[in-house]
């Protein structure tokens, strides 16, 4: 399927359709933090029903796999979610990885165009961390989360990146920040449960 969920949420996750399993072993455990914070600051929680979730592309294959190779499928894609992103105009948009990092900022005509290699941890924290810095209600804001965590190679750079504190671990750290967010802007955001 290629999404799910409504697109007029406030709150959507950009996939790489070759890593589904994100879904589950990194936004589940976030979403757990997520959850956890703000129930512990203001008593209630997110309605998640109706999240919406994006394959990057509608199809596997044409993902990249070089540094500066983008397929003529991959511009349309861009393009086509560029309208659905200007037509709805969701808040937070966060991105599972390197290659729906590089998509989204494309859909959003950052430049220089980057490919998904250039996209190591330790880049992903620093755009992580802008994006938490810089974080604006009143405008789309991109969150990119890692791809994957426990199976690393990179675990240890995984570990020790994104601000995290003794003790705490990636999938608390970066829920709790996003958390904060939310929690800062919960009047602006109609994602309660009622």
């Amino acid at each position: 399927m290629r999404e799910s969920g409504d697109r007029s949420y406030p709150i959507w996750l950009l996939v790489n359709p070759k890593h589904p399993a994100v879904r589950h072993n990194i936004w589940s455990p976030v979403l757990d933090a997520i959850q956890d914070k703000v129930y512990r600051e203001i008593h209630t929680r997110i309605d998640t029903t109706n999240i919406f979730i994006r394959n990057a592309v509608s199809d596997y294959r044409i993902v990249p796999y070089t540094l500066n190779w983008w397929e003529v499928e991959i511009a349309k894609e861009i393009e086509l979610f560029r309208e659905i992103v200007l037509e709805h105009k969701p808040r937070i948009l966060i991105t599972f990885g390197a290659f729906p990092f590089e998509f989204l900022r494309r859909v959003c005509g950052i430049k220089p165009e980057k490919g998904p290699k250039y996209w190591s941890t330790s880049n992903l924290e620093v755009e992580f961390n802008n994006s938490i810095e810089n974080f604006d209600i009143n405008k789309t804001n991109r969150i990119p989360l890692l791809r994957r965590v426990l199976l690393s190679d990179n675990f240890m750079e995984a570990h020790n990146c994104f601000g995290q504190k003794d003790g705490e671990n990636y999938y608390y750290n970066v829920g709790k920040r996003i958390a904060e967010k939310i929690i800062e802007n919960k009047d602006s955001l109609d994602i309660w449960i009622k």
